[in-house]
């Protein structure tokens, strides 16, 4: 080994960021940009290998990195003790098994094998399990599973030496679209208690948990509020700091976080220019679309973005007496139901198109929905065109019947404009009964069967659907004191249930 290898060798054993990266560039082809987060994320790492931190949850906005500088804790742990166990976990397969693949390629990588020559085992050398091979013996072991995957039997950390052997690394235990769901939540809590705990080798193999917040009860909250035994760490980081937030931080990494830089009318900056401009931020705050396309709620923005989720605390609507569906049944009839808000500024409510079909099964079944800030001629546009989506049936799905819009305001308009549109004849609604008082009504049917058969929930939604987050968290938020900021889509979710309960109620006159 040169002398420039061993030099390498050293600054990689003892700085996970160095480690990090000296071994991307060689597989990506350009070089790790580098945060004052990712120092600050990788001196926490650092820290719990020396055994100063027992268990740590790390906070971070999406994009963050995250990922990138845990995978780089295997090969590194490996490095440092080929005895070392480690147990990957996230709510993803597709992540861990990605994960699985990019650690075992750095270890195998010549570069690597330059510096600690160790041999990844031909018994088990898959995406879920692979182990390091030292004199012929199976030592170093690696395995990766989903959370609602099978993790007994596996171990993190070995009770063979002193010192770092190991760890549990949890990278994103709740999928965000299940942050809504008491149900999902609850699952990933009590796989944190039950199973994960329960996979230490011994009680000071160290547990480090990465994640954006999605949920005031979310396994963040649940393992910072004493569920999970152990000294636990939290390490928050907000998309938006300001210099009480930096002030927080250690003092060698306040001297990293950039200066001269722009600020809102808050004093605030985007915890990295580089990669998310302040304005960019801004506009995800006011409820915008991510880089991928997907919508931000103002909801979505304080809890994944800056690490404050919000109580939503309406009680009246939960999202868990919501079923899901991946296919609906056949459809006795279809029906869309309209919202349309008054004035098109950023305060007042959206519009909405909601379609829904009563299955032959007795459930309410929402298909999808639109949902906007748009005046005449624009709002009869995308009505026209919601229309035009789902004009297409089979016997399987059944022809739309009606489209109800509340007579007032800009739906008054609406209705005079469209008035039959491709065979959907549009039917003006008058609503005589508060809101309240109209939920009141048909929250019953809502909350029907979801104790006693949770299987039988009347009204269901569509799995991965993009618009069912927003939908889920407008309705955990509606109160009766109406502080709630939008209600559009309660609005055509009542008028929905009312429908449906006026059907399967309804006995045709005998002739």
């Amino acid at each position: 080994m040169d002398l420039q290898t061993q030099v390498e060798k050293k600054l990689c054993e003892d700085e996970h960021l160095y480690f990090t990266r000296r071994f991307f560039k060689p597989r990506m082809g350009f070089k790790f940009t580098v945060n004052w987060h990712h120092v600050y994320i990788s001196w926490i790492i650092d820290q719990v290998i020396a055994g100063e931190i027992a268990n740590v949850v790390i906070n971070v906005p999406p994009g963050a990195g995250k990922t990138e500088l845990t995978t780089n804790l295997i090969p590194r742990g490996l490095a440092l003790n080929a005895r070392s166990r480690f147990l990957y976990l996230s709510f993803s397969q597709s992540l861990v098994e990605g994960v699985s693949d990019t650690a075992r390629d750095i270890v195998k990588s010549k570069d690597y094998r330059q510096m600690w020559d160790l041999t990844v085992s031909n018994s088990t050398d898959s995406k879920k399990e692979w182990k390091i091979t030292v004199e012929d013996y199976d030592v170093g072991h690696v395995y990766v599973a989903s959370m609602g995957g099978q993790v007994t039997g596996r171990r993190a950390g070995t009770l063979a030496d002193d010192g770092f052997t190991g760890c549990i690394i949890i990278d994103d235990p709740l999928k965000p679209e299940d942050a809504f769901s008491k149900i999902k939540r609850d699952a990933a809590n009590r796989k944190l208690l039950n199973t994960v705990n329960s996979r230490k080798a011994k009680s000071d193999t160290p547990i480090i948990m990465i994640m954006q917040r999605l949920h005031t009860e979310d396994p963040t909250n649940f393992v910072m509020t004493g569920n999970l035994p152990g000294e636990w760490t939290q390490i928050s980081i907000p998309a938006l700091i300001d210099d009480k937030y930096i002030a927080t931080l250690p003092e060698h990494i306040q001297k990293l976080v950039p200066q001269d830089v722009e600020l809102d009318e808050q004093g605030r900056q985007s915890y990295w220019p580089k990669k998310e401009s302040l304005q960019s931020l801004l506009q995800l705050e006011k409820g915008g679309k991510d880089k991928e396309g997907a919508t931000v709620s103002r909801y979505t923005f304080s809890s994944q973005y800056m690490q404050q989720p919000k109580k939503l605390g309406g009680d009246l609507i939960k999202s868990e007496w919501f079923g899901f569906y991946k296919e609906h049944p056949e459809l006795q009839w279809r029906a869309v139901l309209v919202d349309t808000a008054q004035k098109t500024k950023e305060h007042n409510d959206y519009s909405v198109f909601l379609l829904v079909g009563m299955g032959i099964d007795g459930k309410l079944y929402l298909l999808d929905l639109l949902r906007g800030k748009w005046e005449a001629p624009e709002l009869n546009r995308q009505a026209k065109a919601f229309l035009d989506k789902h004009k297409e049936y089979t016997w399987h799905t059944k022809p739309i019947r009606y489209m109800k819009v509340e007579d007032k305001a800009s739906g008054t308009q609406l209705i005079q404009t469209l008035g039959t549109y491709s065979g959907v004849a549009v039917i003006p609604v008058q609503r005589n009964t508060d809101k309240l008082s109209r939920f009141m009504d048909v929250q019953v049917h809502l909350e029907a069967n979801y104790k006693d058969k949770p299987e039988d929930r009347f009204v269901m939604v569509p799995k991965d659907a993009h618009w069912v987050g927003e939908f889920f968290e407008e309705c955990e938020a509606f109160n009766a004191a109406f502080t709630h900021d939008h209600d559009d889509q309660v609005d055509t979710l009542i008028d929905a249930i009312e429908d449906a309960v006026i059907a399967i109620n309804y006995s045709p006159p005998a002739a």
